[in-house]
């Protein structure tokens, strides 16, 4: 019998549950499709009767799995799952459509213009806003974290997927030829994979510099040399010159299609550099630092090279210090982000990157919510011991002692005493001064105890 068409609610869903990867609990569906639980609850027993779910538990405790029959109904792999999709591709409003139609004209017929410091200058933290100041309160709400945590933790939580989705997609922006995943068995992989060739150096550049961002912004916030070397990881081996690498421009650049010539003056682009951050800093709501940043970075490009890649990035400075929903830019094409990028480059009009940004982000916020709400889920082995895990972080970094002798002074059943070691080895691995706080450990001592090569 042929399976009738999904709705788009219930390919939507489906979607989540695959992006997920682990079985997810209806309230984690409800809070990503913005939909009442009755309406879940529907979706959910029609797909059950279709086979393309299965329950897992009971009462409180209840999950759904996708089958192998639901990844064939929305052409999908199980090694390559698909994004969860909103109600449809991003599609210009009039107010954008009419800025793309007048960039759609031809070169020779548009006014050549240079970087207008205006821009910049005129901009007022708090009082002036480049998103609609409701769209940016709606983001803020849509994509913070519910708890109060420290800063980066949000991305710290999906960081494993976020490398794989950030990476890959700003890296296509840039024309490279790697599958989403092509880019999983790589990160697998790293260092060692063969060839490194450029759309591979891309990749594991991408990587490192998100890695970087994800340690360096929570500790030392959003500054000038952060996003200089943000754009050193990014363009590492790739450059032939490397004066060009972790440095302000000293060259000229074209902008291949636009008329927009930038200013090729070092000095001038490094103080705009940092009076673009010094403004980041004092924005309230980190979802309209995110846009000020990415478009900012992109007009004044200080770089010689990878200055839309080094903005994309930096967008999500902002979001880790308030524990927002990452921004991964997934889902783009091309030819919209090209066109949003010239609505500002040719006539400081943001109203196509507003609605880009707008597309994306809500995109990103319903990605890791979900995936977030997968990983909630406690540990059974972590929640009984929890107190035992809390005397073992004491005792090696605070008193010194090795692990094996820490076991000795809490009492571990045999049946666990294995997982518990590997669970206390691996919170080891990821001890930082930064989240040290939760094993009542002091920064300095933490760092001290890190500096002497975490000994256990």
């Amino acid at each position: 019998m042929t399976t009738p068409p999904l709705s788009p609610r219930h390919a939507a869903l489906l979607r989540l549950v695959l992006a997920a990867r682990e079985p997810l609990q209806p309230g984690a569906l409800e809070q990503a499709l913005q939909a009442s639980r009755p309406t879940i609850n529907r979706a959910l027993r029609a797909l059950l009767a279709l086979g393309f779910l299965e329950k897992l538990g009971d009462g409180r405790s209840t999950r759904y799995g996708a089958t192998e029959a639901a990844r064939a109904a929305l052409g999908a792999s199980s090694s390559a799952v698909p994004p969860p999709v909103g109600p449809g591709l991003l599609q210009w409003s009039p107010a954008a459509l009419q800025l793309v139609e007048t960039l759609r004209a031809p070169l020779g017929t548009r006014i050549p213009v240079g970087y207008e410091s205006s821009f910049v200058g005129d901009y007022v933290p708090n009082q002036s806003s480049l998103l609609p100041p409701q769209l940016a309160t709606d983001l803020f709400n849509a994509g913070r974290g519910r708890d109060q945590q420290p800063a980066g933790t949000y991305a710290r939580e999906v960081l494993e997927q976020l490398l794989i989705d950030l990476s890959w997609s700003s890296s296509r922006l840039e024309g490279n030829n790697k599958s989403l995943l092509d880019t999983q068995q790589l990160f697998e992989l790293g260092e060692q994979a063969d060839p490194l060739d450029e759309d591979t150096l891309m990749l594991l550049n991408h990587k490192n510099a998100i890695e970087f961002m994800v340690d360096a912004v929570p500790t030392e916030g959003i500054t000038v040399t952060g996003i200089v070397d943000l754009q050193a990881k990014l363009m590492k081996d790739l450059l032939k010159d490397s004066r060009d690498i972790g440095s302000i421009r000293r060259r000229v650049v074209n902008i291949e299609g636009s008329v927009y010539s930038p200013s090729n003056i070092p000095a001038r682009l490094e103080e705009t550099l940092r009076s673009i951050v010094d403004k980041v800093r004092h924005i309230r709501n980190p979802v309209e630092a995110a846009f000020f940043l990415w478009v900012n970075v992109a007009y004044l490009q200080p770089f010689a090279d990878g200055n839309k890649r080094t903005s994309r990035l930096s967008a999500n400075m902002p979001l880790l210090l308030y524990n927002c929903a990452p921004l991964s830019f997934m889902d783009v094409e091309r030819t919209d982000y090209a066109t949003a990028m010239l609505g500002v480059y040719e006539q400081r009009n943001v109203a196509a990157a507003v609605e880009l940004f707008e597309f994306i982000y809500r995109r990103s916020i319903q990605k890791y919510s979900v995936l977030r709400a997968s990983l909630a889920v406690p540990d059974p082995l972590r929640a009984r011991y929890r107190q035992a895990l809390n005397e073992l972080m004491q005792f090696v970094v605070f008193y010194g002692r090795t692990l094996e002798d820490a076991f000795s002074e809490v009492s571990v059943s045999a049946a666990d005493l294995a997982g518990l070691r590997a669970i206390a080895n691996t919170e080891l691995d990821h001890l930082e001064p930064y989240n040290c706080a939760r094993y009542n450990l002091a920064r300095g001592m933490t760092q001290r105890w890190i500096d002497g090569g975490r000994r256990r």
